[in-house]
């Protein structure tokens, strides 16, 4: 996490939360995944959230930003630690996964001390660093908004069970109910409609990340999620950033700031 000072692009009050773009597997975790080079490659070409910390950071290198340090591969820090309150689960996709986007075995199954340790080694740490930067900014601001920062395939991936000839919007706004004010809600979507974009509002996907022991408690903490169709600005085979890649990052940034300033 960088320190947490004012950025020229973001007020101070903001927490860029980046949960799905590592790309990196350590070698205890890989050896335990069941998919050969090649199809373990494409998963994680699938699953990740490409470039999504240069979409929202840009060159404010001083703001306040949470990367997860793995991939969601190894385990999911946007989930639920528990898979009895994780929905995904029910589909081999908790915090620690069993099947992959193709819904097919991704790991032999995991005993309850192996995922205690991914989780103790890599999805506590990550949670509890965003806990600090969130306090952070309510202890010199008295308030925190914390933006979800995404990327999603423009073609729905088997494990959604969504409809796959569905076009995608180009931008999705996730909200939650107690963490996202209407008007916060109204200023993205608007912000993004005025440039042009198609949006869907928590369509394909829904909610927004908050800290867990502030998760519908703390009214000081807002959160509003962003995801980009990566079809936008990703040859989606490869992970190859587009030529327009920057020009699109700048409008995004764009977009949030306005939204920010808005409301």
């Amino acid at each position: 996490m960088n320190n947490p000072m004012t950025s020229p692009e973001w007020p101070p009050w903001v927490v860029l939360h980046i949960p799905h773009e590592s790309t990196t597997l350590p070698a205890d975790v890989r050896s335990r995944l069941l998919l050969d080079d090649e199809n373990l490659r494409n998963e994680v070409i699938r699953m990740t959230d490409h470039l999504t910390g240069e979409f929202f950071t840009g060159n404010a290198a001083e703001t306040t930003v949470v990367r997860a340090p793995v991939s969601r591969l190894v385990v999911d820090v946007e989930r639920f630690p528990d898979d009895a309150d994780e929905p995904m689960a029910s589909r081999g996709m908790g915090a620690v996964y069993t099947t992959t986007s193709q819904r097919t075995p991704l790991r032999a199954d995991i005993s309850k001390r192996e995922r205690e340790r991914l989780m103790r080694d890599y999805y506590h740490p990550h949670h509890a660093r965003l806990e600090t930067a969130v306090a952070s900014a309510i202890d010199r601001y008295g308030r925190c908004t914390l933006i979800d920062c995404h990327s999603f395939p423009s073609v729905a991936l088997p494990y959604e069970c969504a409809d796959h000839s569905r076009e995608r919007p180009d931008i999705c706004i996730g909200t939650d109910d107690f963490h996202t004010r209407s008007a916060l809600t109204d200023a993205f979507v608007r912000a993004f409609q005025q440039a042009g974009w198609r949006v869907g509002l928590n369509d394909p996907f829904r909610g927004a990340l908050v800290p867990r022991s502030r998760y519908r408690k703390d009214a000081r903490v807002e959160a509003v999620m962003v995801e980009i169709n990566r079809g936008l600005y990703l040859r989606e085979t490869d992970a190859t950033p587009l030529a327009g890649f920057a020009d699109i990052a700048e409008r995004i940034r764009g977009c949030c700031r306005d939204a920010l300033e808005a409301c």
